[in-house]
């Protein structure tokens, strides 16, 4: 047997609780509360592990595997322990290691999903058609291959991209998908319905090539299950017990390879124990199914359930705000977060305001004014539901002085994408800046590699010109090629026309001009990865903070200015970063910006997944103000602007979710009023002072669209500069399915009778919360 490890007989039958004997029972059970020693001690047959946040489920996961190991009921070798992250499984391994010693490095099933799979692939290899020696190809290796597959089949590179199709069969093997499972329906969305034949070619190259790549290491494990009974049953035995992290973030390949690891015994005896939190599963967007944990009681007949409720990080507050607005959600299990302490803490805080660029000064303010009073930087965060967010927060930083860092991502103006947009504006300001025309010459791709590049600046330093000057000299002779000619032709052609807009055309219009006409725009468009999307955002929120500029060189100057800040994190920092990064972490101050529906909830995110992906958005809602220790503030703009215009909005759906007499409404005195927070309250709760949909009709923008419905003509939905407005808006085309008088019952109100009724919005005097306005589509018919 491997390792140091020498485990005594193990004992038959009796209670976990009697295997000490007549010892003192483990340092490593004293401590736990009484639903983590059950989850800890509950170590025969299929178990669920329900963790809240800051409810101590890596102290569970590691105290089990110490627990299995002491009670002599495995070798470290005859575990199995799974997490999503290289960090997670070092901090597993290190936790245990203090809990039983040199044991731990017997645990050689311990690691990724990943790592996992590619141990169990090479030693069984050559029964799907590799060697053990085989490489693990990664990303640029991966588009490489493809756009040989592409080039070989005459498909326009350029239209149908290699890097859109690397994503679209990552997805595939996500699913647990291989060629012969391709729907023609699946297969459609790439060069005309190739997609499939690709994926096949694709793999049948890489047995060639002796490779596989990320998803392989899962998708040829569960081939090799599926095909081979005699290799599963050998895990079956070898792997006494199975242990998950994170199960809620599990996608349908992982979720099918650890179901054959772990149904290798009758039901109720599979010694399976999968920790997570159904109110956190917020990676829907990259393949995560919470229907996964939803669903382990099905899969596993008998399981038995241990909810972790008693939260360890929050006030009692914070965890009644976050309870009640996940239990809005329809697919969870259930269970509320509580705490010991006996003090409530403060109210949750919300704030309105007129626009983003006072959310930014009144998050600034009060962050210094918790800085006054002794508090740390780092024991702050905001946290944004999007990238582009950010940029108005880190100005307004800048000139504050005051300190912070951006993470998961580079600060605003030192992304990919804002560089190359800036490089583009700033050879039109300056056409003698050659860093930049190289940094663009051939982004988005234009087919001009690094000889052509490197005969350029032969030429530059030979004529002592800029980098634009000797491209001008070289077209006039023979020294590139024609191919390359006519590109850089074309190319020097475009900057010299738009430089001639510069001074006849206002410079936030120019630079969207540049960008789409440069073909920069549908680069990102045309791009499939999951940050796409975002990265479109940023640039048009680049395009915005233009108008704040009277030129173009202005706006440069103070990009340099910007960009010059010290890049190094200071000791004390504010902490900037979005709601799916923040899960996992804890700061005593955590500001949510951005409480608009549209911008969260995400208009994309329901607009593409209806129901579930509201539901996704509670939950991110749910991770958000779990983050906070001591209080979470939280801000709403009547005015933001949402894919380059601006818009008036509305409070997000979840404010109204917060249960009413633990919420604060601070207004700063430029909005119109209040929204109605917290519509659970009375005919008395101060958060009737003001009409919960009156203010937002005397904005600007709610008058143009008054304006522009008086000049429509026809049906159809209401739409403001290109965009379409929230159904909860009405103009008065739209007629109600309720009357006035009718009995109607809210899921939160409870029941009450019509008085009003304004297209979709009805005014209901309800028996227990008094008059309220509220939306028909939350009403049933009592």
């Amino acid at each position: 047997m491997p390792g140091d490890f020498q485990p005594l007989p193990r004992p038959q039958g009796g209670p976990i609780t009697s295997q000490f004997g007549g010892r003192r029972e483990p340092d490593y059970l004293r401590g736990l509360n009484p639903e983590q020693r059950e989850a800890v001690e509950s170590i025969d047959g299929p178990l669920l592990v329900l963790a809240g946040a800051g409810t101590g489920k890596t102290r569970v996961l590691t105290t089990r595997i110490a627990h299995i190991l002491t009670t002599k009921r495995a070798w470290p070798s005859e575990i199995l322990s799974v997490t999503f992250t290289n960090k997670a499984a070092r901090e597993m391994k290190e936790r245990i290691g203090h809990l039983v010693g040199a044991n731990v490095e017997g645990m050689q099933w311990l690691g990724t999903f990943h790592y996992i799979g590619a141990r169990i692939l090479r030693r069984h290899a050559e029964l799907v058609d590799l060697k053990s020696d085989f490489t693990i190809l990664d990303t640029d290796d991966q588009i490489r291959l493809l756009k040989q597959l592409i080039e070989a089949e005459h498909i326009d590179e350029k239209r149908w991209q290699a890097k859109v199709l690397a994503a679209q069969i990552d997805g595939w093997k996500n699913k647990g998908l291989r060629p012969e499972n391709i729907s023609a329906a699946e297969s459609g969305g790439f060069a005309n319905g190739r997609g499939a034949k690709l994926y096949a070619a694709y793999q049948a190259r890489m047995k060639v090539l002796n490779a596989a790549d990320f998803g392989d290491l899962l998708l040829e494990c569960i081939h090799l299950f599926r095909t081979y009974p005699d290799v599963l049953a050998e895990y079956h035995g070898r792997f006494k017990y199975i242990l998950v992290d994170e199960y809620q973030d599990t996608n349908t390949a992982q979720y099918l390879w650890l179901r054959l690891l772990a149904q290798g015994k009758p039901a109720g005896e599979s010694n399976i124990c999968v920790v997570g939190d159904d109110d956190q599963s917020i990676y829907g967007w990259r393949g995560a199914e919470v229907d996964n944990i939803l669903r382990f009681e099905k899969d596993f007949p008998g399981a038995r359930v241990i909810k972790l409720e008693r939260n360890y990080r929050s006030t009692a507050n914070i965890l009644r705000a976050a309870s009640t607005i996940i239990a809005f959600n329809e697919g969870r299990l259930g269970k509320t977060l509580h705490t010991d302490v006996g003090e409530k803490g403060e109210p949750i805080s919300v704030t309105n305001v007129w626009d983003s660029e006072e959310e930014a000064r009144t998050v600034g303010e009060e962050i210094e004014n918790y800085q006054r009073k002794g508090e740390n930087l780092n024991s702050m965060a905001i946290l944004v539901r999007a990238s582009y967010q950010m940029r108005e927060l880190e100005e307004r930083f800048i000139t504050l002085g005051l300190n912070y860092r951006v993470v998961g991502g580079p600060r605003f103006y030192e992304r990919k994408e804002i560089r190359d947009a800036i490089a583009y504006l700033r050879v039109i300001s300056n056409p003698s800046d050659g860093l930049s025309f190289e940094r663009i010459i051939n982004t988005p791709k234009r087919g001009l590699g690094d000889s052509t590049v490197q005969l350029l600046h032969d030429a530059s330093r030979a004529a002592n010109v800029s980098l634009l000057a000797a491209t001008r000299m070289l077209l006039e002779t023979e020294e590139l090629k024609p191919k390359q000619r006519s590109t850089l032709r074309d190319l020097v052609g475009q900057f010299d026309y738009w430089s001639s807009l510069l001074h006849d055309k206002p410079h936030f219009e120019l630079a969207e001009q540049v960008l789409d006409e440069s073909g920069y725009t549908a680069m990102w468009q045309a791009d499939k990865s999951p940050d796409a999307p975002g990265r479109l955002e940023n640039l048009k929120e680049l395009v915005h903070s233009m108008e704040e500029f009277e030129t173009l060189g202005g706006f440069l100057e103070h990009i340099s200015l910007v960009m010059d800040r010290d890049t190094l994190d200071a000791d004390d920092a504010v902490t900037i970063m979005t709601l799916h990064g923040a899960k996992g972490l804890e700061f005593n101050t955590v500001f949510l910006t951005g409480w608009e529906d549209g911008t969260f909830p995400s208009q994309r995110s329901m607009d593409e997944s209806g129901r579930v992906g509201l539901e996704e958005e509670r939950r991110l809602a749910y991770v958000g103000i779990t983050r906070g220790r001591k209080r979470v503030r939280i801000s709403s703009a009547q005015n933001r602007r949402i894919h380059g215009r601006w818009q008036s909005t509305i409070p997000s759906r979840f404010l109204d979710e917060l249960p009413p007499d633990i919420v604060e409404v601070t207004d700063t005195g430029s909005s119109y009023g209040g929204y109605g927070y917290g519509g659970g309250g009375g005919a008395t709760s101060r958060f009737n002072k003001a009409d919960p949909f009156e203010s937002v009709y005397e904005t600007p923008g709610w008058q143009r669209a008054r304006a522009n419905q008086a000049n429509r003509k026809g049906g159809g939905p209401l739409t403001i500069d290109g965009e379409l407005v929230a159904r909860s808006v009405d103009l008065g085309g739209q007629s109600s399915g309720y009357k006035v008088g009718e009995r109607v019952f809210h899921l939160k109100f409870g029941y009450g009778d019509v008085i009003s009724v304004e297209g979709n919005k009805l005014t209901i005097d309800f028996e227990k919360a008094g008059t309220k306005k509220v939306l028909e589509s939350f009403i049933q018919k009592g």
